[in-house]
C-alpha cells in the first residue's frame, strides 16, 4: 500500500501551532488536535522532502508507550483511533484518510517552555560539547569519558524549546529560574520518572534508549501531564544493545542516517548547519522510513498498521 504523506495540514480548525513536525488546532477550551506530518527534521532544521510513515510512526508509538505508564503518570492523549476523533469532531470527515494513524485528540495545556532531556549515555550535543570543553551546559563532567559512555544514574539536562532555530542546553539553575522551583522538580521527577521505565522495557526488547526529550504542560486546574511524543525516533537516540561498544558513534534505529547524511555535508563545506536545508538523496529518505518503521516494530513486537 502506497503511503499517504502529509506534509502541511489545512483543517476546518483553528490552527495554533505549526512546529518542526506537528500541527496543533484548537478543538475547544479543553482540547487539542495534533496531527504529526512526515516532516522531518535534524540539527532543529526541518528538511524539505518528507519521509513515509513518519507520522504514523511516531503518533502510534507514543499511543503504545502511554498505555505502559497509565497508572504511574497522567498524560494528555484523550484518543489517537481516528474513528473516535471524527466522531468527536464531523467536520473532519472529509479528512479522514490524511489524518489516519498520525492524530492525536489531546487534553489543551499550558505547555511549559523547556524540554527535560534525559541522558543516559554520552552522545550527541553532549559528547560534542564535553569533548571540546569537558562540561555539559558549561557544567563539568567526569574527566576521561568516551563517547557512548553509560551515565550512572541518568543525566537530567534541561534545554530550551525553539519552534525555529537551535534549542541550548541549560543548568537545571537556569531552569528553576525560568520554570520556580517547584515546577522545575515536579518535571525532573516525572521525567526521571518514564525514562527509567522506558529504558527498562526497550532493553527488555533489545533497545537501548541513549537519550530522550520530553514535554510537559498544566492543565487549567494545575495538573502536570506529559505531552506530545514520548520515547519516539524523533525525540530519541535508539541503539541496539548486542552492538553496543562504548568508544565511538553507535548504530541506531533512530534518524541517525539522515543526521550522519547532514554531517557529512557540513564537513564537506556544502552545508553550514542552518535552513534552508540540503536535498536529501532517495536514499537517505528510504534508510531513514526504514529506521523508524524498524524501531517501531521491534519494541512494540507488531508492525506498523498503516490502514488506521
Amino acid at each position: 500500500m502506497t503511503p499517504v504523506l502529509v506534509g502541511e495540514t489545512h483543517l476546518p480548525l483553528p490552527l495554533l501551532r505549526r512546529g518542526k513536525v506537528r500541527d496543533v488546532y484548537i478543538v475547544d477550551d479543553d482540547r487539542v488536535l495534533l496531527v504529526t506530518s512526515d516532516r522531518v527534521s535534524a540539527f532543529d532544521v526541518v528538511m524539505r522532502e518528507l519521509v513515509p510513515h513518519k507520522g504514523a510512526v511516531l503518533t502510534q508509538l507514543t499511543t503504545w508507550w502511554l498505555r505502559q505508564f497509565e497508572g504511574e503518570i497522567v498524560h494528555h492523549l484523550l484518543s489517537s483511533d481516528v474513528d473516535e476523533i471524527v466522531a468527536a469532531i464531523p467536520a473532519l470527515a472529509v479528512h479522514r484518510d490524511e489524518l489516519a494513524g498520525r492524530t492525536m485528540l489531546c487534553r489543551r495545556t499550558t505547555v511549559f517552555p523547556v524540554e527535560c532531556v534525559m541522558r543516559g549515555y554520552l552522545a550527541g550535543s553532549a559528547w560534542k560539547e564535553y569533548r571540546a570543553n569537558g562540561t555539559l551546559a558549561g557544567e563539568a563532567l567526569p574527566a576521561g569519558l568516551r563517547e557512548s559512555d553509560r551515565f550512572d544514574p541518568p543525566i537530567f539536562s534541561p534545554a530550551t524549546k525553539a519552534e525555529s532555530g537551535h534549542d541550548e542546553n541549560i543548568t537545571i539553575t537556569q531552569m528553576r529560574g525560568v520554570l520556580g522551583e517547584a515546577a522545575a522538580t515536579t518535571l525532573e521527577r516525572f521525567a526521571r520518572l518514564v525514562y527509567t521505565k522506558g529504558r527498562e522495557l526497550a532493553a527488555s526488547r533489545g533497545i537501548i534508549i541513549a537519550d530522550t526529550k520530553f514535554e510537559f504542560g498544566a492543565t487549567a486546574e494545575g495538573t502536570v501531564l506529559l505531552i506530545d511524543e514520548v520515547l519516539t525516533p524523533d525525540s530519541s537516540r535508539f541503539w541496539p544493545a548486542d552492538q553496543y561498544a562504548p568508544g565511538g558513534p553507535q548504530p541506531s534505529f533512530d534518524k541517525q542516517p539522515l543526521r550522519d547524511w547532514l554531517d557529512g555535508e557540513r564537513r564537506a563545506g556544502r552545508w553550514d548547519g542552518n535552513a534552508p536545508p540540503p536535498t536529501l538523496p532517495p536514499e537517505v529518505i528510504a534508510a531513514t522510513s526504514q529506521r523508524y518503521l524498524d524501531a517501531f516494530t521491534r519494541l512494540t513486537g507488531a508492525p506498523l498498521d498503516v490502514r488506521v
